[in-house]
């Protein structure tokens, strides 16, 4: 793996992660939803509209617009759209955690439903990364975290874990910034309908919230999207998503940082064993 590779590894896994916090400062003050697909549109359409001036175009293969479908829906749409929800409620750090579990459930999902063979390190990996959820999030149940929020960011995660089943052979043939926005234009429209069902916008822009929705929406929301495609693109999907394993650390760090939450001892230890759980999963299916 090259320099560069190891930077945009880096980068994604860094910008990946912050998301959760200045997701957790918009949701505090905005109706999630509402914020959520006016993000996805603003993102969307910068991201086509620039694919347009590259000569980039949104003639797709099936293979291509099954991906940008399947990914719209459930990772913008039902990933986001519940973890949005759910940090109402629930810490941008337990969010983070949660989420960051999805290497993990795409191996047990793959060897229990699609008979894929798991190395044994990577058995030990997936039983150990699951152990370090445990670690973290028993005490805290029990200190009174929001069950609710929780389940909402498990069915979050669990939605990107389809997501990645679904669409892992799709390929971008050089049109990576139309598909992103592509991508995201179908996020905004499935979720402007619950939230104009569900949501009153009734807001108060602050330069706080307007900052954290800016670099939400340009920096997690564009940006690393097409830096983690142009790595897939590099190293292959298998070695990229290595850099899964910081996304624990990474997620955890900034939100103590930027929102002041509080880390114990406990939850260090528990992000500790979800990082080595994941890095091993990844690391045996290398070759």
């Amino acid at each position: 793996m090259d320099l560069r590779s190891v930077f945009l590894g880096l980068s994604f896994a860094l910008m990946w992660s912050s998301a959760f916090a200045s997701a957790r400062i918009i949701v505090l003050e905005a109706p999630p939803l509402m914020a959520l697909s006016l993000r996805f549109f603003i993102s969307g359409t910068v991201a086509v509209g620039i694919a347009l001036l590259f000569k980039q175009s949104w003639r797709l293969t099936k293979a291509q617009w099954r991906a940008t479908v399947v990914f719209g829906l459930c990772q913008n749409a039902l990933y986001l759209g519940l973890n949005f929800i759910a940090m109402q409620t629930v810490q941008a750090s337990i969010a983070a955690i949660i989420a960051s579990t999805m290497p993990l459930l795409v191996a047990l999902v793959g060897w229990v439903f699609l008979r894929q063979r798991l190395p044994i390190v990577a058995l030990l990996g997936l039983v150990t990364g699951l152990a370090g959820v445990l670690v973290i999030m028993v005490p805290r149940l029990q200190g009174g975290l929001d069950p609710w929020g929780v389940l909402l960011c498990v069915l979050g995660v669990a939605s990107l874990t389809v997501a990645t089943l679904s669409v892992r052979n799709a390929v971008s043939n050089g049109q990576v910034l139309m598909i992103v926005g592509l991508q995201m234009l179908v996020g905004s429209a499935a979720l402007i309908v619950p939230a104009l069902l569900f949501e009153t916008w009734n807001v108060t822009i602050t330069p706080l919230l307007a900052s954290a929705f800016i670099y939400t929406t340009l920096v997690p929301g564009l940006a690393a999207t097409v830096i983690w495609f142009v790595l897939v693109s590099r190293i292959g999907a298998v070695r990229a998503a290595t850099f899964h394993f910081l996304n624990p650390f990474f997620g955890v760090a900034l939100a103590a940082i930027l929102l002041g939450e509080q880390i114990g001892l406990i939850d260090v230890l528990g992000v500790a064993i979800i990082a080595a759980g994941i890095f091993a999963v990844q690391v045996s299916k290398q070759t």
